[in-house]
């Protein structure tokens, strides 16, 4: 059931924005995010399940006293994400399909801590990548500071789209068009939408409290998907590789705060 919002929370176009013991509980369920997909780097080799590596997940999520947001959400099978290769998003984690030397897999997840939501997702390396996987990844990451860059306060959602296309497209990659980011709190997702693609100057405007995720998916060919026919693992429509990473971003009142941000990554910032 949908709850009712706080009569002091202020409202923009339907996008929300939180109050200082709000961010906080956001804070939390991003640091238990980036302990799960740490625990989940160390699990990435060859012959690993992606039903080994739900099962992680939930075992994780469980013992933090959290829920996974992706299970039974729309009624999806399984507590996280996988997808491998030409998997863009929503790969369904498979005990028969284990992981093999050359591989990419994304890793997408999204605890439930306190009633408030972490999403985060990054792209693994698995054994020996070929090259041009190998810098696809890497691209697709700097693509997603290069849009997280952006964010602060008075810059528009097409900014960071603008920021992200604009550098993918050079380096003849193309930005899936069919998913995109979004706000995200007590719900998993709500307004705005975080296209990766777009004007600068256009959309929303960005305010101070805000929260959403930026979660780039770029291709070696066209940008176009394909829904399987379990209705939730979507493909490359030429079988081409896809890369994403993804962040949950707070706009602050100087700029931007990465709600995911892994220990690994302090350079970044």
């Amino acid at each position: 059931m949908k709850r009712n919002r706080k009569k002091t929370k202020k409202q923009r176009s339907g996008i929300s924005t939180l109050s200082p013991a709000e961010i906080e509980k956001m804070r939390a369920a991003g640091r238990l995010t980036v302990e799960i997909l740490d625990r989940v780097a160390e699990q990435i080799q060859p012959g690993t399940s992606t039903g080994d590596i739900d099962r992680l997940v939930a075992d994780l999520t469980r013992s933090r006293g959290a829920t996974s947001a992706p299970r039974g959400y729309r009624g999806f099978p399984a507590h996280c994400c996988t997808s491998i290769n030409d998997v863009v998003c929503h790969g369904i984690p498979d005990d028969n399909r284990r992981l093999e030397n050359g591989d990419i897999i994304n890793v997408d997840v999204t605890p439930i801590l306190d009633g408030w939501h972490g999403d985060s997702s990054r792209t693994f390396l698995v054994g020996d990548v070929s090259p041009i996987a190998r810098r696809l990844v890497a691209d697709t990451y700097k693509a997603m500071w290069l849009g997280i860059r952006v964010v602060r306060p008075g810059a528009r959602v097409g900014d960071i789209g603008h920021a992200i296309q604009t550098f993918a497209e050079a380096q003849d990659y193309s930005v899936v068009r069919e998913f995109t980011g979004h706000g995200i709190g007590r719900e998993f997702h709500t307004a705005p939408s975080i296209l990766h693609f777009g004007a600068p100057g256009t959309g929303e405007q960005l305010v101070p409290g805000m929260t959403f995720t930026i979660e780039p998916m770029i291709n070696l060919g066209h940008w176009k998907t394909n829904i399987l026919d379990d209705g939730w693992t979507a493909v490359t429509v030429d079988g081409t590789l896809s890369a994403q990473f993804e962040h949950t971003c707070l706009v602050t009142e100087d700029g931007v705060e990465v709600l995911t941000l892994a220990e690994s990554e302090s350079d970044q910032i």
